[in-house]
């Protein structure tokens, strides 16, 4: 570990925090135990019952972490989380807190709302032979997609290329786009109903034959460019046509797409706002498991949430952001519930009055959309593409019969011009868009008034949340001072800027840049969701959402407009935002729904010299340089990739003329393996082909800019390969130590070289581990290990310094703390995650059962 716990005190004789000789401690067998475990693993003879184990012990997260494990393998003790030891910071506390929870010898009930689990199945391994013939499968099917669009695309283009004038290529334009756009919506719901007809609840293994029909569809399904219309009717009318059950007046807003639709029930008026999953299936153990998720009417799912399967709301009900149902959940028909799991609340998450908005105007704005697509999008689309193959003579030269000459200096610089013309003036011309046509556009939506949705102010607002939200400026510019001047320059409030270097990851969305306010001194980790924009199912409103001075805030946040949160706070990772109750100040804040953590301990101030006076100006100073360096190199990197493209697509040209569009399913396969293989060699390139090791620096530390250029390699082109066996052959290049059969259908690693995932190990869309954390001007990072068998669930989020044992599970949505440790065969849950109530296992932490109803800001 790179904290070890015996460097938390270095005490002095007459420390008051801790017990000498003739104290007295405590009285208990429960915290006499305890005692003996939290001195033991802080180096020290003895521990004062009253002693606060963050304020006089000097210890942290990480090292309470570690107590929680230890007191956990001991059978004498009760089990203790790291809920518990917030709620309760001394000894005394704790062991009291832990006596009145203790269950009596009869069987505990179960509280409302906490769902009864099974225990943990252990993966059965798929075998080798079953797993490669599956990647092998799916590699053909890939190839011959690609053949077929290939060879739509090819004559589609000679077809338009005999156009004989300006308006005949724009109809003929017009003609083809449109029917292949058609054609690429209408294939997906094909192919499910001949390969799956309707999906029942059931389940199957990985890699076999049903999967690999599973698998199809799925990839089909998340390929199809109706992804796009989210948010529209017409995407409401695509799920309708893969068989889901619908009503009228319902507005889904998540760009995440159900599979298994039969099974999805949504009744009429319900909001589903972006981020939240409803897959309506879940890989477990090694297998797939399909099952129900039941909306009634007029029901609300918030930002950043997950439904499991079996789970249901009833009518009028609501979940609020950051939360989850899990497998066997149901909110009753009116109630609020929030938290992960969800339990329920009074906090109304539906904050904007609704107001006319009837079937007609959902059927205009869809037909609008329609018709824009058809006659102005593809046409525009088509016509840039015919001139570009039509006007660029190396592109005749390499359509001219017979071979050409690939040894030709000229078709090399020809491919350089192209790429630099294409790439760098791509860069100029976005930037300029960017600031200028979103500020117009935003002097057409008022702030705090109520619009009907589907009109020209709901076009305006979601024009100006995709236009304000291009990854690529934030990519550029994040983890580097220059990300200021960007989002000022996109209309972002940052008052008074207390520059670090670090003031903004490379990871951030909003739904108004010209709504969003960031107070001075604040420092945003990557994943933060500003949430400007309230929506009913007839109606949005766009307000100010303002972050207090001083604040720092973790990864994977949502954060909405009327947050109960001030100045100087520390808002965790995965923290659900509280929107009710009194102004937090001062405070840490943790776990969905939040609780009250200390704001910081002396242990995370130990690199605070480094951010004032003249060592913070030499300190930035030499960053800033460093990041120049990084920038320049990326977009060099970038430019280059897009070159090397432009040379295999001329190349392919060549070919065409004798492979015909086999020659295009070829280009297709080579560009993707040749993407995973590229930025492969520049990340480890960048990391010279050493392991990553444990740190525990300061952010104006060399080793800490270094370590920021390994999060800006590009690695979109991952999530190609989710639920193939060639994603864990790309984690094996980039330095993952992964086991065999892994099962990964979406799981991202931001440091691949900390990271250990055992054999027939089951890793779920939308799971992560991070195996670092940045709080403050403080950046850690060290090892997590998955055993064999383990599985994580859709959403959830391990970090840093984390073991799970052999057949582990965690379940969705939930957050496992730096430095626990989950047993083998055990299932942890909840933000933060702790042993769940199973109908085979007792519940590991006892104070869990009496928190279900949340702590503070709950």
């Amino acid at each position: 570990m790179v904290e070890k716990s015996v460097e938390v005190l270095t005490p002095e004789p007459e420390e008051p925090g801790l017990s000498r000789r003739g104290d007295a401690g405590p009285v208990t067998d429960t915290g006499t135990g305890l005692a003996e475990v939290l001195a033991d693993v802080i180096g020290v003879e003895q521990v004062s019952p009253d002693s606060h184990f963050f304020d006089d012990l000097g210890a942290n997260s990480l090292v309470m972490a570690q107590f929680c494990a230890r007191v956990r393998k001991r059978d004498d003790l009760p089990s203790v989380s790291m809920k518990d030891i917030y709620q309760h910071p001394t000894l005394g506390r704790l062991a009291t807190a832990l006596a009145d929870a203790a269950p009596s010898p009869a069987a505990a009930p179960v509280p409302e709302g906490v769902p009864v689990l099974e225990a943990p199945e252990v993966a059965i391994p798929a075998g080798t032979l079953r797993y490669v013939l599956c990647g092998v499968a799916q590699l053909l099917i890939f190839l011959g997609y690609s053949f077929v669009a290939g060879l739509i695309a090819v004559r589609g283009y000679e077809w338009v290329a005999e156009g004989s004038g300006p308006v005949d290529l724009y109809v003929r334009s017009a003609v083809f786009g449109s029917a292949g756009l058609l054609a690429m919506c209408v294939f997906p719901i094909a192919a499910k109903w001949i390969l799956i007809g309707r999906w029942k609840p059931r389940e199957f293994p990985v890699w076999g034959l049903t999967y690999l029909r599973f698998w199809t569809v799925k990839a089909l399904i998340h390929a199809n460019p109706m992804v796009f219309f989210s948010g529209n009717p017409i995407f409401v009318l695509y799920l309708r046509a893969l068989g889901a059950r619908i009503g009228k007046g319902v507005t889904i807003l998540t760009h995440t797409v159900p599979v298994c639709t039969d099974l999805l029930t949504i009744g009429s008026g319900t909001v589903i706002r972006k981020d939240a999953f409803l897959l309506c299936y879940r890989a477990h153990a090694g297998r797939i498991q399909t099952g129900r998720i039941t909306i009634g009417q007029d029901a609300f799912i918030g930002e950043k949430t997950v439904l499991d399967i079996d789970t249901s709301m009833g009518d009028g009900s609501q979940l609020g952001h950051t939360s989850a149902l899990y497998s066997g959940q149901s909110v009753p028909s009116g109630e609020r519930w929030h938290g992960s799991p969800a339990q329920p609340t009074q906090v109304d998450y539906v904050r904007v009055e609704p107001t006319a908005c009837g079937t007609w105007r959902r059927v205009g704005y869809g037909l609008t959309t329609v018709l824009q697509t058809f006659f102005l999008y593809m046409p525009l689309t088509i016509g840039i593409a015919y001139a570009v193959l039509t006007r660029l003579p190396v592109v005749g030269t390499m359509l001219a019969p017979g071979p050409a000459d690939l040894t030709s200096a000229g078709i090399y610089v020809h491919a350089l011009l192209v790429s630099a013309v294409f790439f760098f003036g791509a860069v100029v011309l976005g930037m300029a868009v960017l600031y200028t046509v979103p500020r117009l556009l935003n002097l057409i939506v008022e702030p705090d008034k109520v619009y009907p949705l589907y009109g020209l102010h709901y076009s305006v607002h979601r024009t100006i949340a995709r236009m304000t939200n291009v990854k690529f400026f934030a990519w550029l510019f994040g983890d580097s001072s220059y990300i200021v001047h960007y989002l000022r320059g996109l209309g972002y409030d940052l008052c008074r800027v207390e520059q670090t270097g670090s003031n903004f990851g490379s990871e951030l969305q909003h739904e108004s840049p010209y709504l969003s306010t960031i107070g001075s001194g604040t420092m945003i980790a990557d994943g933060l969701s500003i949430l400007n924009a309230d929506y009913s199912s007839t109606s949005f409103r766009v307000s100010r959402t303002s972050i207090g001075a001083h604040n720092f805030l973790g990864n994977n946040i949502a954060y909405p407009a009327g947050a109960r949160t001030g100045e100087n706070c520390l808002l965790a990772t995965k923290v659900m935002i509280p929107l009710d109750g009194e102004v937090r100040e001062g405070v840490g804040l943790l776990g969905s729904p939040c609780f009250e953590i200390p704001r910081s301990v002396e242990r995370d101030s130990r690199f605070d010299h480094f951010r004032t006076g003249d060592e913070l100006r030499r300190n930035l100073s030499a960053k800033n340089r460093y990041n120049i360096r990084s920038m320049t190199g990326f977009l060099f990197l970038r430019w280059l990739y897009v070159f090397l493209l432009t040379v295999i697509g001329l190349v392919t040209v060549d070919f065409y003329g004798i492979f015909g569009p086999v020659a295009i399913a070829l280009y297709l396969a080579t560009a993707l393996a040749f993407s995973a293989l590229y930025y492969v060699v520049v990340e480890r390139c960048i990391a010279a082909f050493r392991a990553l090791r444990p740190q525990l620096c300061s952010i104006y530390e060399p080793y800490f800019w270094w370590h920021e250029r390994l999060w800006k390699v590009p690695d979109e082109y991952l999530e190609i390969f989710n639920g193939t066996p060639f994603k864990n052959v790309i984690w094996r290049l980039l330095g993952v130590r992964i086991g065999r059969r892994v099962f990964d259908d979406g799981c991202y690693l931001t440091e691949r070289m900390l990271t250990t995932i055992g054999d027939d190990c089951t890793l779920n869309a939308g799971s992560k581990i991070q195996c670092h954390s940045q709080e403050d001007g403080t950046f850690k990072s060290d090892y997590s290990s998955l055993g064999t068998g383990c599985t994580l669930g859709v959403g959830a989020h391990v970090h840093y310094g984390v073991t799970m044992g052999d057949g582990a599970v965690l379940a969705p949505d939930s957050f496992l703390m730096k430095g626990e440790e989950v047993p083998a065969r055990a299932r942890w849950g909840g933000n933060p995650a702790v042993e769940e109530i199973s109908t085979a296992n007792p519940p590991v932490s006892a104070l869990a059962r009496l928190s279900v109803t949340g702590g503070p800001g709950a």
